[in-house]
């Protein structure tokens, strides 16, 4: 529970209830696209200050004899939401005044004498403005509520765009799969390859892979759009004029719950068999082991090559066929209660291109959040520099979120009560 300014007792924050769906297309908001930035934001600091002091009378409250066991437990529920706020906003605060402390003494070491107290105090500085920034990002990862899909699995499909120039797209569709499948080695996921189709000279059409682990949706949601590659092909006439072609691949990226609850009819459902084409053992192109399932009402379709045994590709199958309608039901509940905004691109819809990758220039850049990073090798490797570029569009995210819902809260508390 929580004393609203009105002086009645509401069960939580909006914050705790409300869903958000981050457009990434808020240029108007980049100053609160750094978290220090966001957190010393005046409407910022009113809102934590108000749940500190929710917390401290909801403590106070605890210990008063009159209460009920109902209250108990509700004002007990509602602490142990508040507790973690409360502790990294103090945190935050004492950090603050510690650097304010450091700063006055820096503006008094000014001798030769005392050049080398300077340099430590200097250093020291810079030690807490990080402590500051991770608590900021820590603190609001806290306030944001978490999507009920972000700890599910995931499943991760490629397919190659097409260009005039030919191998492009099916080149570059193959690196960023071995991409994202290095990046789940390198977060401790397990990668298992459902379905692989080849191009005929070495590149990829399209794949599909189930990714299982921790938080694995919740790092993965944003990836899903169209990726362009700008690059000089390395043979024929392009590579010796120089000519940089343009192609492009897509991912989508689909939450997999544990517990899929879709029911699929048998009746809807057309099953084709056929041999593997794939990589990766014996009876590739030997035995009718891959399947195909369609969906009739939807025209969804999925493959599986992934098994030698047609039971087990035809189960795997399935699975990816509930995890796809599973994610058609929410895109359906999200556009009928948010059909004002449009739906967010990387958790959602699969069409707009999202980053692109210059071999010429050797720089990724994210459209969303105007992001630049050097090294495409190190990107595609699938490792810390992917990780960081991941992270940066979470903290985004985040920053998004938090500053859509105070501007909700100052509508709201100019509108009155």
């Amino acid at each position: 529970v929580g004393l609203h300014n009105c002086g009645f007792w509401r069960p939580k924050s909006l914050l705790d209830t409300a869903r958000f769906t981050l457009s990434f297309k808020s240029r108007h908001r980049k100053k609160h696209q750094d978290s220090q930035a966001l957190w010393k934001h005046e409407t910022v600091q009113k809102y934590l200050e108000t749940l500190s002091k929710e917390y401290q009378q909801v403590s106070h409250l605890l210990n008063a004899d009159s209460i009920s066991d109902f209250e108990q437990r509700t004002l007990r529920r509602r602490c142990a939401e508040l507790s973690p706020i409360a502790a990294a906003f103090q945190e935050i605060k004492e950090a603050e005044r510690e650097v304010q402390e450091l700063e006055a003494m820096c503006r008094e070491l000014d001798s030769r004498d005392e050049k080398q107290l300077l340099e430590l105090a200097v250093e020291e500085k810079e030690t807490l403005d990080k402590k500051i920034n991770m608590l900021c990002r820590k603190l609001f990862q806290l306030l944001v509520p978490k999507e009920k899909d972000d700890r599910s699995h995931a499943i991760l499909e490629v397919t190659a765009g097409r260009t005039t120039g030919g191998d492009i797209c099916q080149q570059f569709t193959k690196e960023m799969f071995e991409m994202y499948q290095n990046y789940a080695d390198y977060k401790r996921w397990t990668f298992d390859i459902v379905n692989y189709t080849p191009a005929e000279i070495g590149g990829l059409h399209h794949a599909t892979a189930h990714i299982s682990g921790d938080d694995v949706y919740r790092h993965l949601k944003y990836e899903g759009g169209t990726h362009r590659v700008q690059r000089i092909p390395e043979t024929g006439l392009s590579s010796r004029m120089q000519r940089i072609h343009t192609g492009t691949m897509s991912v989508i990226v689909l939450p997999q719950p544990e517990e899929v609850d879709v029911k699929v009819d048998p009746k809807d459902l057309r099953i084709d068999t056929f041999r593997a084409k794939g990589a990766g053992g014996q009876h590739v192109n030997k035995t009718d082991s891959a399947v195909r399932i369609v969906h009739l009402p939807t025209g969804l379709a999925v493959e599986c090559q992934q098994e030698r045994s047609q039971q087990l590709n035809k189960e795997i199958a399935l699975r990816t066929l509930r995890a796809k309608l599973y994610q058609q039901i929410t895109e359906k509940q999200l556009s009928q209660e948010q059909s004002a905004r449009k739906l967010q691109l990387g958790t959602r819809a699969q069409s707009e291109r999202i980053r692109t990758y210059n071999f010429t220039q050797d720089r990724v850049t994210d459209h969303r959040i105007s992001y630049d990073a050097r090294n495409i090798k190190e990107i595609l490797s699938g490792k810390e520099a992917l990780d960081k570029l991941i992270n940066r569009l979470l903290e985004f995210a985040e920053i998004e979120a938090i500053t859509e819902y105070l501007e909700n809260l100052q509508a709201l508390e100019g509108g009155g009560c």
